[in-house]
């Protein structure tokens, strides 16, 4: 671990208004991440930038890039709500709910047809509500089901058979494949598949190139300038999720706070097991300032979410991304949080170690 990861964020337990000599140190979490320019340029880095992992959802985005370059927004008459939640890993409630029947009557898609699974809203209150009235949930209450019924669509407009779309053998995963061994400027075989938690595949690639295509994303018309049709696609996307950032992820979630509070600036999309991805887009740091791209991976899988937002928010933070009040107004997920036992009390700080190196 040592040679990938370095400490990167801890939690003490003591007075959290002490002096950090009186604390005592209980937990860290190690991580990795890297900061990239559109061309290329790593700008700072902590641990190994060039880590590889899985992006989980992470990902997402770029599983609908070939989608909508292949013209998936007009053949299906799509807006940005449709296409937010064919990027997201929505909370299950009855808005994301809707919005999936809306995006399956447009495209032809039943919610039987998707492959994902099935699982309880991530939305506790939502998932009470349907406990109380004795339902059960359906695969459009999975956090992917805009994902796979994006999938399914774009497999339908290539005239092709669905019914195993998730293989990754099957011609659209290939595509996405390629497609987003492009956007990392990786040769496709460098891009390593497993099955992700949905039973689609799912990509690992070093932390440098994830945040590359993160940079290429925001900005396609600058550093590997793509083509018409990609860079348009990838407008559609960066414009759905910051005008929709409610079916990104949902009710008080990491992804829908940032991209509410931020106000166009940037585009948000965590992945399970402690993975990041954030997108700066142009001219947020000024103007003439570039797109940046960063990808961020907690060690041990951050399961509590505790770590991955703090680290998140101390980046732009170092950053400059996101001024004082917008930083209060993400206060709850960091970059410093106190800890508080169950009478409240504040008995300890959770805070980034974070030690960037910048690249000259």
């Amino acid at each position: 671990m040592e040679a990938h990861y370095q400490p990167i964020y801890e939690l003490t337990r003591g007075d959290a208004f002490q002096e950090l000599h009186n604390q005592i140190v209980e937990s860290i979490h190690y991580g990795a991440l890297a900061i990239v320019d559109t061309k290329g340029n790593l700008l700072a880095s902590a641990g190994d930038p060039y880590t590889i992992t899985y992006l989980r959802s992470t990902a997402k985005p770029f599983q609908a890039l070939p989608f909508l370059e292949e013209g998936g927004k007009e053949f299906y008459h799509l807006n940005d709500k449709d296409i937010a939640l064919i990027c997201s890993s929505h909370s299950g409630t009855d808005a994301h709910y809707q919005a999936a029947l809306d995006l399956q009557a447009k495209c032809g898609v039943l919610e039987s047809d998707l492959l994902c699974g099935v699982h309880p809203p991530m939305h506790e209150p939502t998932a009470q509500s349907l406990r109380m009235r004795g339902e059960q949930p359906t695969p459009n209450r999975h956090n992917c089901s805009g994902k796979h019924t994006g999938m399914i669509a774009y497999a339908r407009m290539r005239h092709l058979d669905y019914k195993d779309y998730i293989n990754p053998n099957h011609p659209i995963q290939q595509t996405i494949r390629m497609t987003f061994a492009q956007m990392c400027n990786l040769p496709v075989d460098k891009v390593i598949v497993g099955t992700d938690g949905c039973s689609a595949p799912n990509f690992a690639v070093p932390l440098y190139n994830a945040a590359w295509a993160y940079a290429r994303l925001c900005d396609p018309n600058s550093g590997a300038v793509e083509p018409p049709k990609r860079a348009q696609a990838c407008q559609f996307i960066t414009q759905a999720m910051r005008a929709h950032p409610e079916m990104v992820g949902g009710p008080e979630r990491f992804d829908t706070r940032l991209m509410e509070v931020a106000k166009g600036k940037l585009v948000s999309k965590g992945g399970a097991e402690g993975y990041q991805g954030l997108g700066i887009m142009p001219n947020a740091l000024g103007e003439g300032s570039p797109a940046i791209g960063i990808a961020i991976k907690i060690s041990d899988g951050d399961l509590k979410g505790r770590a991955i937002s703090a680290i998140s928010l101390e980046v732009l933070r170092q950053l400059q991304v996101l001024s004082t009040n917008e930083l209060e107004e993400l206060a709850e997920f960091g970059p410093i949080v106190p800890l508080r036992n169950f009478r409240n009390y504040t008995v300890g700080v959770g805070k980034p170690n974070l030690k960037l190196e910048w690249k000259k």
